[in-house]
């Protein structure tokens, strides 16, 4: 080799991160923005709203606009990916950023000290949730996921209950913790392959040789992803920071770190270690079945609205991976489709419960909820919706997502996890209709005002409208996430 050659360079396509790129932007915008605000001024929070609004729909269409790309399955060295799968797993994601917004927006128009940093953040922490989907390289993944952390962590601190900044530093830690678990993931399968690529990882996999190592890294990996979704026993931050943070960022969080967390893991196991499916197999069926037996339990035995919701997003964050035991293009659309209709399910339930408290000390004790019905009859008949579907019952998406995740487990010969599943299903039934018992017949207790507020309501009248529409015409995306769910590398 010629020393005084040049380095070879990937040629430099920048069109397939134009959405990342869009929202870089937008978030350097609005953290500029925000030196200006007034501390203590609400009305300045409307064009930084709208701001972040924008920047969520620009990135959108920059997106739908790679649909129909063609090309190379991956640009800049095989660092991004350019498939279907990024495209669908991107709007899911910005959705999910926008719904999230609008809330935060009433939460902090109605709290003393409004955080003009706040809009940032979020901008930043779903630029990190897109470009992991997109990742198609272990080193760009922790990237992505170091992006969309830090932004949490502080996010999570804004709430005003004494607990906020405990939560957030449990995040921190627990969070920093996973990350090194991740990071040997990463080291195992470089020394596996001698590629953090994931496509190339997957090619190596094929010597016997190195396939010792590489499940060592797929264990390790497993570790990081478990944390960001709250697999058992990783689970442990979950319940204190739902609890803590404010409920705009739990609902932000709880569908939008879900969402892109295990759109990344799919990606990596079904690509990156196919070759060792039979192997890491039994491991994410075993973990499916902890999740989805200790999440629905622990939920049983909790008197807050918010920490049983956390606790069943474990159960859920289960339910997902049973989906993911079909480790094939029928499994890819059963994780999407379950992602779908959990994340309209969960934003929905939490933004009720931050206008069924009224103000902003976050009341969401079960007593905060009795005779809901009488106070507000439209915020009760919205969370049974969104409890009705987070427990699987029709017409709901959530029916439609969990026989998707089911059928998967059943098509890959695991039938006996789909009845577990569905064990599950029932036992998380309970402490969801208990919910919907305390709102309808039993009286009032407190002095508690539902939020009465237009933007909010009409705001949540979208997943409402999702879930159940979905719920009974499934098709309508069915077919796009028939498309997105073919991996290309």
């Amino acid at each position: 080799m010629n020393p005084d050659a040049p380095l070879p360079t990937p040629p430099l396509d920048f069109l397939p991160l134009l959405p990342e790129l869009i929202l870089l932007g937008f978030g350097v915008i609005a953290l500029i923005a925000g030196t200006f605000v007034r501390k203590r001024s609400h009305t300045a929070q409307l064009p930084l709203m709208l701001l972040t609004l924008a920047g969520f729909t620009t990135s959108a269409a920059a997106s739908i606009l790679l649909w129909n790309r063609e090309g190379d399955a991956t640009v800049l060295g095989g660092m991004i990916g350019t498939d279907r799968f990024s495209v669908a797993g991107r709007l899911i994601i910005l959705a999910i950023g926008a719904l999230g917004a609008v809330l935060a927006f009433h939460y902090f128009s109605r709290t003393q000290d409004p955080r003009a940093e706040f809009w940032a953040l979020l901008l930043f922490s779903v630029l990190g949730m897109t470009l992991i989907v997109a990742a198609a390289d272990l080193i760009v993944v922790f990237l992505a996921l170091e992006i969309l952390s830090l932004s949490l962590y502080v996010m999570t601190a804004f709430g005003w209950q004494v607990g906020s900044t405990e939560a957030a530093m449990k995040y921190f830690l627990l969070g920093a913790f996973s990350s090194a678990f991740f990071l040997f993931g990463v080291s195992f399968a470089y020394g596996a392959s001698g590629s953090t690529n994931i496509g190339e990882l997957a090619l190596s996999l094929t010597d016997p040789g190195s396939q010792a190592l590489a499940l060592v890294a797929a264990g390790f990996l497993l570790i990081g992803f478990g944390f960001k979704v709250s697999l058992v026993p990783f689970h442990m931050w979950t319940p204190d920071v739902y609890q803590g943070a404010p409920t705009s960022v739990t609902a932000f969080m709880a569908a939008g770190t879900k969402g892109a967390a295990f759109l990344a893991l799919t990606r990596v196991f079904t690509v990156a270690f196919q070759p060792l499916t039979w192997d890491w197999r039994p491991v994410i069926v075993a973990v499916a079945v902890v999740s989805m037996v200790g999440g629905s339990i622990l939920a049983i035995a909790q008197t807050d609205v918010k920490r049983m919701l956390a606790y069943s997003s474990v159960a859920h964050a289960g339910f997902i991976l049973t989906g993911l035991t079909s480790a094939d293009q029928v499994g890819i659309e059963a994780v999407l489709y379950y992602l779908v209709a959990y994340a309209v399910s969960v934003i929905g339930a939490f933004g009720v419960v931050m206008l069924a408290s009224g103000n902003a000390l976050e009341r969401s004790s079960y007593a905060s909820f009795r005779g809901l019905a009488k106070r507000s009859p439209v915020l009760a008949g919205l969370l049974t919706l969104f409890l009705l579907s987070l427990s699987g019952i029709p017409p709901t998406v959530g029916f439609v997502g969990k026989v998707g995740v089911f059928s998967a487990a059943v098509g890959a010969g695991y039938w006996w996890l789909a009845m577990i599943g569905v064990l599950a299903s029932a036992i998380a039934a309970f402490f969801y209709l208990r919910v919907v018992v305390m709102m309808y017949m039993q009286e009032p207790e407190g002095d508690a005002v539902a939020d009465d507020a237009a933007l909010p309501r009409w705001t949540l009248a979208v997943p409402a409208v999702l879930t159940l529409v979905l719920g009974v015409f499934p098709g309508l995306i069915l077919g796009l996430l028939e498309e997105a769910s073919i991996l290309r590398w």
